[in-house]
């Protein structure tokens, strides 16, 4: 896979096309938006769907520390799709979160949807994680400086051969990093919604998630293609 580099101030973090992002120089992996037992959530509301979620998530996971080798990995909160996930989460799912934190610190950012720490599994749980200038939370501050957030489930639609293709993506500017959700069994919004776009009100990249690259286009090429209607648009990978 070919990441993306991109500088948050005077850092230069690394954007995988898997939907992680990389500080090299601080050794740290940040992922969002896990939403582990979200299948198992909906099956207690009587919505059967295959209770497989959180494995998929953590074997999508896996290669991506093996490439990387962090120090650390943050989850950037919505980690657990309710307060009561993590004790549904099997004992196989266990033991990999297990072997991740035997060697890695696993740190669990606090989300809206996982307000308090998770219980009976590893790693350490945190409000908000800051390095150097650069602070890793669950959703965005105002004026806060440079951050690395998630919640919002960011994806794009861009012109493709016979109609249109929406992707998970990463938005950016040269202050923040917003991150797609990771898990496997997760939505999302379009970046042209006031809710992201407003973020980033001198405009953002948004980088789209592809088998082995990231394509690349400004938040302005993206409010200029209507969803009826698409126009072509050049890829650029990076």
């Amino acid at each position: 896979m070919i990441a993306a580099p991109i500088h948050i101030g005077t850092s230069r973090l690394m954007l995988d096309p898997a939907g992680a992002i990389f500080w090299p120089q601080q050794s740290i992996l940040a992922v969002a938006d896990l939403h582990f037992e979200k299948a198992t959530h909906y099956a207690e509301k009587g919505q059967l769907l295959p209770p497989w979620d959180t494995g998929l998530t953590l074997d999508r996971l896996a290669p991506i520390i093996r490439r990387y080798a962090p120090k650390t990995l943050l989850a950037l909160g919505d980690s657990f799709h309710d307060p009561r996930a993590a004790g549904r989460i099997t004992q196989v799912d266990a033991k990999k979160l297990a072997q991740i934190a035997e060697t890695i610190d696993l740190i669990w950012v606090l989300g809206n949807h996982d307000p308090t720490p998770p219980e009976g599994l590893p790693g350490r749980a945190l409000d908000e994680y800051q390095r150097e200038h650069i602070t890793f939370r669950h959703h965005p501050v105002q004026g806060s400086g440079h951050e690395v957030f998630g919640h919002f489930h960011p994806r794009a639609t861009i012109p493709a051969r016979g109609g249109s293709l929406t992707r998970p993506c990463f938005m950016a500017d040269n202050r923040r990093v917003l991150l797609p959700a990771f898990g496997a069994f997760t939505g999302g919004l379009d970046v042209r919604n006031h809710a992201i776009a407003g973020l980033f009100p001198r405009g953002a990249r948004a980088f789209l998630l592809g088998k082995e690259r990231l394509y690349s286009f400004t938040l302005a090429q993206l409010r200029g293609v209507p969803e009826s209607s698409m126009a072509e648009l050049p890829l650029k990978s990076g």
